[in-house]
């Protein structure tokens, strides 16, 4: 891996090491670290299911948060395999980028496309899951929110250090814009989680009312 361009024309007002992304780098270590943890539980969940059709989940804890209830639906299986197999994969391909980084590999611009790439397929895949969750099958697997989780910072950042370097090549008009957000990246990431624990609890708001009263 050849050395990462760093005289991109906005880099200025993101990347503080301009050599390394160095927090971005254990950001992906150790989120894709947790992320492949629950991806592998996932799917060694699924295989036992699988095996053993009354097979209980470790994570099915009652009616809502309920691994059985999202296994066994067609969703948990959207290209025809169990799902957790892409988390196994990308989670494992994001620990080695940022444990890269952090042995001072350099990325070329195609590399980091690629991750954004990745990245952007990973974060539309979990909120279409969300959705899903929410509005098709009525149940929510924990170990899938622990994914959740971890994906969004990991698409976040990956965006704000791409459009920083200049590899992600924004409008000249937008360039503000994204100053501002970049500035504010842990407000916006905040909102993010916030409607998302929102929309749950909207969602299910009968049964967690059962649970206060």
């Amino acid at each position: 891996m050849s050395s990462e361009r760093t005289a991109a024309p906005n880099a200025d007002y993101f990347a503080s090491d301009v050599q390394r992304p160095i927090g971005l780098a254990w950001m992906l270590a150790v989120s894709g670290v947790v992320g492949l943890l629950a991806a592998s539980v996932l799917l060694i969940e699924k295989i036992a299911l699988l095996e053993d059709p009354s097979y209980v989940p470790s994570c099915s804890i009652n009616p809502i948060l309920s691994c059985g209830s999202v296994m066994q639906t067609d969703q948990a299986e959207a290209f025809g395999f169990p799902n957790p197999i892409i988390g196994v994969i990308g989670f494992a391909v994001l620990v080695t980028v940022g444990v890269a980084i952090l042995a001072g590999a350099r990325l070329d611009r195609w590399f980091w496309l690629g991750l954004q790439a990745g990245v952007t397929f990973g974060v539309g895949f979990v909120h279409w899951l969300i959705f899903q969750s929410l509005y098709r099958i009525d149940a929510l697997c924990p170990y899938c929110m622990v994914v959740w989780l971890v994906t969004l910072p990991i698409f976040w950042y990956v965006t704000l250090h791409n459009l920083g370097r200049g590899h992600l090549r924004a409008p000249e008009s937008w360039r503000r814009s994204v100053f501002l957000v970049s500035r504010n990246h842990t407000v916006v990431l905040t909102v993010w989680y916030l409607a998302i624990v929102f929309l749950i609890g909207q969602r299910f708001w009968d049964y967690w009312s059962t649970l206060l009263s």
